[in-house]
């Protein structure tokens, strides 16, 4: 069943064209992002290429442009003013204050829309995967998004712009991927995959055990060649939205007697394990142009990337690759004859150490000794004055859609978020300026920017959100309440980077809190927050904690780690002492981050919500520049 793509007409999708070899657009993101358009023969988007030339040869675009598709040329001022603000690729229906930046979200909104148009195009639904998640959670907490959405594509433009030579340096992204693809196949139901994959081997195996045998001889001339690959089955299959292919409904019993931990491993055919997703179609692009670059001037490289070159040879046989290439006129490169060669080199591992071997936190014992350490250097837990306590919104006079009830949340939950509003919008009121522009970072359902752009009709509000679902719904209530001064932007937050004067954020999660405050001094903006989720606060490739040079002349990293794993002790249900303590060390994290704030030219606050009671995290970090 098809739909009738009226409404998709009028979805632009533009995409960033720096410059052009042979057969490529770059930057790769919008390679990326063609190959996909080719991949699902979607026709729903109006493309525009936006150069960063002057005078593009439209001409010679023609000749690396997918086949069959319209393509567009405009200039960055010809762009809405709201894509202006973003990374591309975006995707924004003409006339609309609704947005989506960056390459994972485009994609998979490409995804969603020509299965809407075309709802017999099951095998491009599958893309996303078993939970419909793939790429899905955002590149800042995601290290697998992160590889693939940014440190593949940068790290092979910066390889294709080196002069190749016989010491040319394997890039990190490419070791990642490599090891990536070492990991042990995770996929729902693969118990009853690995039994067939048992069944299969030892029957291969019956004639060595009784040659000549008259069954078994019969068997072994029946039987398909030991060398057929079950997972590449199980995985086209998928694709042709078939049944996984299966020996019988039930395995014979001394197969199901066998313990799982004894059971043989799948083999890791795609970058996600068993079955064919996005992540592959972003990677395919980039690996291909990084190979046929090295193919060109050996330097050695490939010898030590064995999973990588055998990744790149199966994907060719999955349905539509071959097609979607044909049309981005991308040649594949031929290496089955090179492949058992290269499986017998050993891969050069990554020497760094890892991430997570850094943020592996085994510690006993509970917050005091850091405290009482901080607390002979002369840092203890002390909150600003709170600057307008008794502030509150008149809730009973603003529209219904502007109360957090509208949000689909209880009556007692609606209380406490009205109480946590009264003391972001008392400050930002305070601080905004006619003209100014404020944007709601992590904004959720638009509780804050909603209340914001209502109250301050002089000021543009711009929501940020990665969550699909979380803005539409805020979009609504805004549509209801008729606001023209809103934006609302699905994007990671590092995909905006238009001006603003003030940042907010509403229980931002983890490292995210520190993620807007960044961004807010990059911009010199004010920025008023209030953290949440202190525990999971760690080291990531961005941040190193603790945050401010004082913290990091008496705390080490663990001892940092302790404070932010007690400062989520402040729960209703627990004692009181322990809550204290835990508001205690919610108190230190937050000045830690204020002081950081401080060397980068702000007067920063720490101030304890009113009543307390509206959050367990009730803390507010305020920063303007001085």
């Amino acid at each position: 069943m098809k739909g009738s793509g009226k409404n998709f007409a009028e979805e632009h999708l533009y995409l960033e064209f720096s410059y052009q070899v042979e057969n490529c657009i770059f930057p790769l993101h919008t390679s990326v992002t063609l190959f996909l358009l080719s991949y699902c023969d979607c026709k729903e988007f109006r493309v525009f290429l936006v150069s960063s030339k002057e005078n593009a040869d439209v001409a010679l675009l023609q000749t690396v442009l997918p086949q069959d598709l319209e393509v567009g040329i405009i200039s960055r001022q010809e762009l809405p003013v709201m894509v202006q603000s973003c990374c591309l690729p975006v995707v924004m229906k003409k006339a609309d204050n609704f947005c989506r930046a960056g390459l994972s979200v485009t994609l998979r909104h490409i995804i969603q829309k020509t299965y809407e148009a075309d709802t017999s195009k099951k095998e491009v639904l599958e893309l996303l995967g078993f939970k419909k998640t793939c790429l899905k959670a955002c590149a800042e907490v995601s290290q697998w998004t992160r590889l693939c959405e940014l440190s593949i594509p940068l790290a092979v433009e910066r390889f294709l712009s080196e002069p190749p030579g016989p010491q040319a340096s394997i890039p990190e992204a490419m070791l990642q991927l490599e090891k990536k693809l070492r990991e042990p196949v995770r996929v729902h139901n693969d118990d009853k995959i690995r039994r067939q994959k048992l069944k299969r081997q030892q029957e291969a195996e019956l004639p060595r055990q009784s040659p000549g045998s008259g069954l078994r001889g019969a068997l072994r001339e029946s039987a398909e060649p030991p060398t057929e690959n079950l997972e590449l089955r199980v995985a086209l299959s998928r694709l042709r939205v078939q049944e996984a292919p299966s020996e019988s409904t039930r395995e014979p019993v001394h197969i199901r007697k066998v313990q799982t931990s004894d059971l043989p491993p799948l083999d890791h055919l795609f970058a996600e394990g068993l079955y064919f997703t996005l992540a592959d179609l972003v990677l395919l692009p980039c690996i291909h142009q990084f190979l046929a670059h090295i193919w060109k001037k050996p330097c050695g490289i490939l010898t030590h990337l064995p999973l990588i070159a055998s990744w790149y040879q199966k994907i060719q046989e999955v349905p539509g690759v071959i097609k979607a290439a044909a049309k981005c006129r991308m040649q594949f490169l031929q290496l089955s004859d090179f492949l058992p060669t290269l499986d017998k080199q050993s891969p050069i591992l990554s020497e760094s150490p890892e991430m997570e071997e850094k943020n592996c936190m085994h510690f006993i014992g509970g917050p005091r000794p850091t405290i009482s350490k901080l607390m002979k250097k002369g840092i203890e837990a002390k909150f600003s004055p709170h600057p307008c306590p008794n502030w509150t919104l008149d809730w009973s006079s603003l529209p219904a859609a502007v109360c957090p009830e509208e949000g689909n949340m209880s009556t007692e939950r609606a209380l406490r978020k009205q109480q946590q509003l009264n003391n972001l919008v008392s400050v930002v009121t305070n601080m905004a300026k006619p003209g100014d522009i404020v944007v709601d970072f992590c904004s959720g359902g638009g509780h804050v920017g909603i209340v914001l752009a209502h109250m301050l009709p002089s000021c543009q509000v711009v929501l940020i959100e990665n969550k699909e679902l979380s803005l539409v719904r805020a979009k609504k209530r805004s549509d209801d309440l008729g606001l023209s001064n809103i934006w609302f932007i699905q994007a990671n937050l590092d995909y905006f980077t238009g001006k603003f004067n003030i940042g907010v954020a509403l229980h931002a999660c983890g490292v995210a809190t520190d993620m807007v405050i960044e961004h807010c001094t990059k911009a010199q903006a004010a920025f008023v927050t209030c953290p949440c989720c202190y525990g999971f606060i760690q080291n990531t490739l961005k941040f190193t904690f603790p945050r401010s040079e004082p913290f990091k002349e008496v705390l080490s990293y663990k001892e940092h780690m302790i404070l932010c794993r007690f400062a989520d002790q402040t729960a209703v249900q627990l004692p009181l002492e322990r809550r204290l303590i835990g508001k205690q060390c919610m108190c230190l994290v937050d000045v830690d981050r204020a002081w950081a704030a401080q060397e980068h030219g702000y007067s920063v606050r720490v101030i304890s919500m009113e009543p307390e009671s509206c959050s367990p995290k009730n803390n507010m970090i305020v920063g303007v520049p001085v």
